[in-house]
């Protein structure tokens, strides 16, 4: 059956419209599902952060997940957007410039592991390619305390080594152990 040309691009326009429509309604529900259970991160603070021990890196911001389930996707405050960003850590913490999104700040005491992990919500670049934070958002309002995972993918293998040792060495070392629960990363 030929279509005029008219008719034809118009029905294309129509289910491009459509399908737009339904990404947007599944992202305002990712966003709402969450903003009720995940407290939005602590901002990052005016002035000196303190030493810098690694960084500025460049790396994409991949997503930030309910900690232990990497297909969950927290949707809340920005924090499950893919992003270009710049890493800074810090003394205080890990800095995370993202373009299109506000930064965001891991302060050190709330970090809890530093991993490699293979992928996260959707993203999967193989042998241990993401640079995974565990940490905790303290509780705000009405949305208690969740731990989150957040991922950071560096385009080169010793930028991930750097951040990755960078971050560890914020960790809490307890009782003489490794102060995290993590592999050595590959070059």
């Amino acid at each position: 059956m030929n279509l005029p040309l008219p008719v034809a691009v118009g029905i294309w326009v129509v289910i491009g419209l459509v399908l737009l429509t339904v990404v947007f309604v599944g992202l305002k529900r990712l966003t709402t599902r969450t903003a009720h259970t995940v407290p939005g991160p602590p901002p990052v603070p005016d002035g000196d952060l303190g030493e810098v021990l690694a960084g500025p890196v460049t790396a994409v911001y991949v997503s930030s997940t309910l900690a232990g389930d990497w297909l969950e996707r927290v949707g809340a405050h920005r924090l499950g957007f893919r992003s270009n960003a710049a890493v800074t850590v810090h003394r205080s913490g890990v800095l995370i410039a993202r373009q299109g999104a506000p930064d965001l700040f891991v302060p050190a005491s709330a970090l809890e592991a530093v991993s490699l992990a293979p992928g996260m919500a959707g993203k999967f670049v193989g042998q241990d390619g993401l640079v995974v934070l565990t940490w905790t958002v303290p509780a705000a309002g009405d949305a208690p305390e969740t731990r989150l995972d957040t991922g950071l993918r560096t385009p080169i293998a010793p930028d991930r080594a750097t951040l990755l040792n960078a971050a560890r060495e914020l960790l809490p070392a307890a009782d003489g152990a490794p102060n995290d629960d993590s592999k050595e990363p590959q070059q």
